[in-house]
């Protein structure tokens, strides 16, 4: 993990979409989880820049790498990169992709508590997931006002869970993932992320276990993985060195090529049900950011991915 990307998910937090509320096809939509397959895919923050430049071209690029699945972190004003849900899922069709999973930041501005329900703007958010045909509608940050005592961290997972439940009338799971803060910070006698573990019902909310992310809060995926096993259908297969710059001690880069025993986890998560096993980089030590994700890709077919 960056600063920036520290800093994007904070201030897309606050990005709060418009709009009525959902149609009763989508309020009544009832039906039962989907029975997922094992993918690989890339997280297309990797790519950032280049989707911010030409989002088209970028994806075209990635489809001829041989990518067949992505997972976005650009929702704003229900579009995905500019495009409405339908016109991004078919540009996706087009290119022989899909989008199984993305990342938009549930806050408490999301949830009224007054009507116990969620907002118009979170309800459009699922509804556009359903759209694109996603599986999983993931969380990439948890607000710091909701992490300051442990009563304040388990009323908000009790938001998760009803958040589980709003994604599962449209056949998908709601999802958390991890970046270094939840192995560090304690509340009580418990890490926030064994505080979100142990509140959060696995049936609804999915784990999104970023086997990089945590080395910035003193923790190890495997370790993670034995003391919670079965509980992460998601990864983001990242590896890490010692960070060039800025405010962290390490920073991604190409994938077996750092101190995470990468084969190792996602051989594990294989074993213990983990199904969608998504390529980020975030730091590219000289190279290009298609180039990395390239070589990325290269090396998860040769383990067999």
């Amino acid at each position: 993990m960056t600063i920036s990307r520290r800093k994007f998910l904070k201030q897309s937090a606050f990005t709060v979409a418009g709009g009525a509320f959902l149609t009763n096809r989508m309020m009544a939509l009832s039906m039962p989880s989907k029975e997922l397959k094992e993918l690989t895919g890339v997280q297309l923050y990797s790519i950032r820049d280049e989707m911010k430049k030409d989002a088209m071209g970028t994806l075209k690029a990635l489809a001829q790498m041989g990518y067949k699945h992505v997972e976005h972190a650009n929702y704003v004003n229900r579009k995905f990169y500019g495009w409405s849900a339908s016109e991004f899922k078919k540009i996706l069709d087009d290119l022989g992709m899909t989008m199984p999973s993305g990342h938009t930041v549930m806050t408490s501005q999301h949830w009224d508590a007054s009507r116990k329900d969620f907002t118009d703007a979170w309800k459009y958010t699922v509804e556009d997931a359903a759209t694109c045909g996603q599986d999983f509608v993931i969380s990439p940050w948890l607000e710091e006002g909701k992490r300051k005592t442990e009563s304040d961290l388990k009323s908000f997972m009790e938001v998760f869970n009803k958040c589980g439940e709003l994604c599962q009338k449209s056949g998908m799971k709601y999802g958390y993932h991890n970046h270094d803060f939840e192995f560090s910070q304690k509340l009580g006698d418990r890490t926030v992320f064994d505080i979100i573990l142990s509140e959060t019902d696995s049936k609804l909310v999915i784990q999104q276990l970023d086997i990089g992310n945590m080395i910035n809060g003193g923790a190890k995926a495997l370790d993670i993985m034995k003391k919670y096993p079965g509980r992460f259908e998601s990864m983001h297969v990242k590896d890490e060195i010692a960070a060039s710059g800025g405010h962290e001690k390490f920073e991604s880069t190409i994938l077996g090529k750092g101190i995470v025993p990468v084969k190792e986890v996602i051989d594990l998560g294989r074993k213990w049900g983990t199904k969608h096993f998504i390529i980020e980089q975030e730091s590219y030590q000289g190279k290009t950011p298609l180039e990395c994700v390239k070589e990325d890709l290269a090396i998860m077919k040769k383990w067999g991915y």
